[in-house]
């Protein structure tokens, strides 16, 4: 696989798809020029992020794409021999049932590699979307690679899950807002963007992985979006950034060789010690019987 170049994407993203699409296409001619081998959109790219994650407006969500849409298509087809990942709104039909995901899909201008449902959802996100149920890594022309969106990251087990089913690359999707309860009068104070930075950081150094982390930028009704795209090494140290504004953080790097190199003395997967994560199994256990009662 030797070197790759990886850019993750701050930008803004809203409902006007063939806005949409104009921005995509000059996102992917600026990486392309930079030699991009994996860029990685926001979370939402197509369609724009929920206004208001208290109390969604049902006659403004984004709009819901099938994976045969033409404009997933068109982000396939703009891919060529790159890989991009973004997300947008599915529409689905599962056992007859029409379903509503967030979801991240990984494509070159081959067609689908590899697809991720969002699975935590925040506040009032239930209300508008079904949640996913798994995390799978996927091969693809820059390694195993694994997908996860937003508050996915918030929870340790899901890049866990990704590095133990073998990716050594993990891009994380964001439509991650400022704080909606205390907010700070400059995004760089504000809590949120804080944790943003510590949960990407965190997540690589954990599980020695590359992580790319997108995000969106500016504000879509009550909620004003955080940008600080970027690329972390397996080491934890971040590798390029962006600002809160849009911009394109790229950053070489041999995934093959700086994975091993992080993991040739303390290799965190082959040293977990299950058998004494009692507690969580038996968490696990009690919530699965609630469930089936």
């Amino acid at each position: 696989m030797g070197v790759l170049r990886i850019g993750a994407v701050a930008a803004h993203f809203g409902r006007d798809l063939h806005r949409a699409l104009a921005k995509i296409e000059g996102i992917v001619a600026d990486a392309r020029a930079a030699g991009v081998d994996l860029l990685v959109l926001p979370d939402a790219t197509l369609g724009g992020y929920l206004s208001d994650l208290r109390r969604p407006d049902p006659s403004a969500l984004p709009p819901g794409l099938s994976e045969d849409s033409w404009e997933i298509q068109r982000i396939a087809a703009l891919a060529g021999d790159m890989v991009i990942c973004f997300g947008y709104t599915e529409d689905a039909v599962l056992d007859g049932e029409p379903r509503l995901f967030n979801t991240a899909l990984a494509v070159t201008g081959s067609g689908v590699l590899g697809r991720h449902r969002k699975v935590h959802q925040p506040a009032g996100e239930s209300l508008v979307y079904d949640a996913g149920d798994t995390f799978a890594a996927f091969d693809s022309p820059v390694g195993r690679l694994g997908l996860l969106i937003d508050y996915d990251k918030t929870f340790p087990e899901a890049a866990r899950t990704l590095a133990l089913d073998g990716a050594t690359v993990l891009a994380c999707l964001s439509a991650w807002p400022a704080s909606v309860t205390d907010r700070a009068s400059r995004l760089p104070q504000d809590r949120q963007s804080r944790l943003f930075d510590l949960y990407d950081c965190a997540r690589a150094a954990e599980n020695q992985v590359v992580w790319a982390s997108s995000n969106q930028t500016g504000v879509m009704g009550g909620l004003r979006f955080l940008g600080q795209a970027k690329v972390v090494g397996p080491g934890g140290d971040i590798l390029a950034r962006t600002s809160s504004k849009g911009g394109l953080a790229v950053a070489e790097i041999d995934v093959e060789t700086e994975v091993a190199r992080a993991r040739r003395v303390l290799h965190h997967l082959r040293e977990r010690t299950p058998s004494a994560y009692r507690a969580l199994q038996a968490a696990d256990d009690t919530e699965r019987n609630q469930g089936t009662d």
